[in-house]
């Protein structure tokens, strides 16, 4: 038995939405932290919350996971 198109399409579109909400968000948090340490000199971050740390982390992951997964997505379709 096969999954039906339409699902696995909804599928792949929240796939990629998701890795691209990572890294979008990624690259926007980068960019208030070199704001911070361009404007003080340093950047403190401390995260007390171990429900949030641990979710940061698991995005983080997948954001990693999603990167390399677009890298060689990209890298097959050059050749």
């Amino acid at each position: 038995m096969t999954p039906s198109p339409n699902l696995t399409h909804k599928m792949s579109v929240l796939f990629h939405s998701l890795g691209l909400s990572c890294i979008g968000g990624a690259v926007f948090l980068q960019a208030l932290v070199f704001a911070g340490i361009a404007q003080q000199g340093y950047f403190t971050a401390i995260e007390r919350n171990t429900a949030v740390l641990s979710f940061e982390v698991v995005l983080t992951v997948f954001a990693v996971v999603y990167f390399v997964y677009l890298y060689q997505r990209l890298m097959r379709s050059a050749k």
